[in-house]
């Protein structure tokens, strides 16, 4: 009888830990329905006993054969004993009543059941985003690099991993990794300021060829979230947040809800980022885009209808993104960003930031000092479009290109019920700095032939179709015009098409 009391209470406090489906609730039933019937017997059993007592008390013959009651008492008792013979044995057999064969099977169900909210509570908090992204580019022999027409297929794949990272007092921490592998360069684009394909993930200056796949860490990084404020932790409304480790930049500065992830949505490089801080090299990290460093922020989302944040990075330049030079002299970079609501309460994210890399390279190759602002904007103006500006201008260092802007719009399928799915546009300017005009007008840099060098503008299209909530198919094309910043070259169009499963 106490084997089915802990079978009912370990059931019972199980489904309510784990808010159970409806085949634990009649488990449930079953079980408190068994207890009842045993409860019931017991109740009787002694009713019985109480009868036969008082049987005897008046005289009744003891050699007289034993009356129908003291009969079925006994067999009571002999049901009763079995049952306790069969509860002390996990084994199961034929010869046991059917109460107990019943309750035992209710026992190793509730010992299954405990043994999944076991495994269940220990991954709690660990969540895991993982996407393999292939893309195909073509452009004609008058826009690439070798002169003849190139096609290039690539890909890349990216899975990251968050663990809870302990506490400290009130404060939360978090491990978040990210690996990244692929293989395939994209196509040569003859004097591009930005990538055309910024998915294009291989190695280089590992290995003389292509053959192989590539994989790296290409973030680990520990965040420490300290709320702030009186009443309860998980209700404060401002934070502290600090990040440390190895960290992609872009992932704290310069965000934009509809032009930040090259793998769902603008494919040119002049479109994912700041097109100074990332295309011009300002940012210094590493060849593939991370670097170490470390974050503070200050969160504050008291007011629902202007949350804001300020932010502080500090991350390797030059050698130091790559591990193999001193930490001296980071790149530094600070960021304010409100997100109000406008247009009828729909959420905007207004960004301005500044930054400094006294290791950054100018176009020549020496290494500079350079300085710069820029600003990030991303607004939806009705439920299904959604307006982003970027805004880039160097103050210090001499780059080929020292100004830049950028806008698009992304418009949601829902105008044709494909809600899921969603047309882009972007048009870029990127201003040459008049150093370099002057370089090349002197002819100074190679293969500019003494013509004084112009803006360049870019502008891409393409169409997201989502097959289902894994599965999306992107047809991509872009337009180049003074590629590189030369007045000579035509206008070049780039054909992509790109595939993404994710999860």
């Amino acid at each position: 009888m106490r084997r089915l009391a802990y079978a009912a209470v370990a059931l019972g406090s199980f489904g309510g830990g784990v808010q159970a489906a409806d085949d634990t609730v009649a488990l449930e039933a079953r079980v408190r329905a068994l207890a009842q019937r045993m409860e019931r017997l017991e109740q009787r059993n002694q009713e019985l006993e109480r009868e036969v007592a008082e049987w005897r008390q008046r005289g009744a013959p003891q050699a007289s054969p034993a009356p129908p009651l003291e009969a079925r008492v006994r067999a009571l008792e002999e049901t009763q004993a079995r049952t306790e013979q069969s509860l002390a044995t996990d084994r199961l057999s034929e010869a046991e009543p059917e109460l107990v064969t019943r309750l035992k099977a209710l026992e190793a169900q509730t010992s299954s059941m405990q043994k999944q909210a076991r495994q269940i509570e220990a991954l709690e908090g660990i969540t895991v985003a993982g996407s393999l992204t292939a893309m195909a580019q073509h452009v004609g022999a008058g826009g690439s690099d070798s002169g003849d027409p190139q096609s290039r297929l690539g890909y890349r794949g990216d899975l990251s991993v968050t663990i809870p990272g302990g506490t400290f007092g009130s404060a939360e921490g978090s491990i978040f990794t990210h690996v990244r592998f692929g293989q395939g360069e994209g196509i040569g684009v003859r004097r591009a300021f930005a990538s055309t394909n910024s998915t294009a993930f291989e190695v280089t200056g590992v290995v003389p060829d292509s053959d192989s796949s590539f994989a790296i860490l290409a973030q680990a990084w520990y965040q420490l979230s300290v709320p702030l404020g009186d009443g309860l932790p998980a209700q404060a409304r401002r934070h502290l947040n600090f990040n440390i480790g190895k960290i992609d930049p872009f992932v704290f500065f310069d965000q934009n809800a509809i032009a930040d992830d090259e793998t769902v949505r603008f494919a040119n490089n002049a479109f994912v980022h700041n097109p100074l801080l990332d295309a011009g090299g300002d940012v210094g990290a590493d060849e593939y885009g991370f670097s170490p460093g470390l974050r503070a922020a200050y969160v504050d989302e008291s007011d629902a209808g202007l949350k804001w944040r300020a932010s502080l990075g500090a991350f390797g330049s030059g050698s130091a993104a790559n591990f193999s030079g001193s930490p001296g002299r980071p790149f530094l970079i600070g960021q304010l960003e409100v997100s109000p609501r406008l247009f009828q309460g729909l959420t905007g994210n207004y960004r301005i930031y500044a930054w400094r890399n006294p290791r950054a390279t100018d176009f020549d190759g020496a290494e500079n000092l350079h300085v710069g602002w820029g600003a990030s904007i991303d607004q939806r103006v009705t439920d299904e479009l959604t307006l982003f500006g970027r805004l880039g201008r160097r103050t210090t260092g001499h780059g080929p290109f020292d100004r830049a802007l950028t806008l698009g719009a992304e418009l949601d399928g829902g105008a044709w019920r494909r809600a899921a799915d969603g047309v882009g546009f972007a048009v870029g300017w990127l201003g040459v700095s008049d150093e370099f005009r002057r370089a090349t007008a002197a002819g100074e840099v190679p293969d500019y032939t003494g013509v004084a060098s112009s803006n360049a503008h870019i502008a891409e299209l393409y169409y997201r179709y989502r097959f289902n909530d894994r599965v999306e198919i992107t047809p991509d094309l872009q337009w180049l015009r003074h590629a590189g910043g030369d007045p000579r070259v035509s206008t070049r169009t780039i054909v992509g098409l790109r595939a993404r499963v994710g999860f």
